[in-house]
């Protein structure tokens, strides 16, 4: 796949400003999915940064944030399974 020449700078750039950046030149095509995975064993209420992840996934716009504890769950998520 042929990059733009500005790609490499302003990949560079946005993670020097503390963005997290995942570079799918090199994945190709196909779905993306977000999944945030939870451990089963702690409850949620015990979780002190629970209402921060909870604001984060309100103001998400890049599509749908699937909440996760296991792999059935996580394949459901991405339509991998019935």
């Amino acid at each position: 796949m042929k990059l733009d020449a500005n790609h490499a700078a302003i990949v560079r750039d946005l993670r020097m400003a503390g963005c997290t950046v995942v570079d799918l030149s090199k994945v190709g095509g196909g779905s993306t999915y977000l999944l945030e995975v939870k451990s089963p064993e702690r409850a949620r209420y015990a979780r002190a940064s629970e209402r921060r992840q909870a604001e984060w996934r309100a103001a998400w716009r890049g599509g749908p944030v699937a909440v996760v504890t296991d792999l059935r769950q996580a394949l459901l998520a991405v339509g991998a399974a019935h």
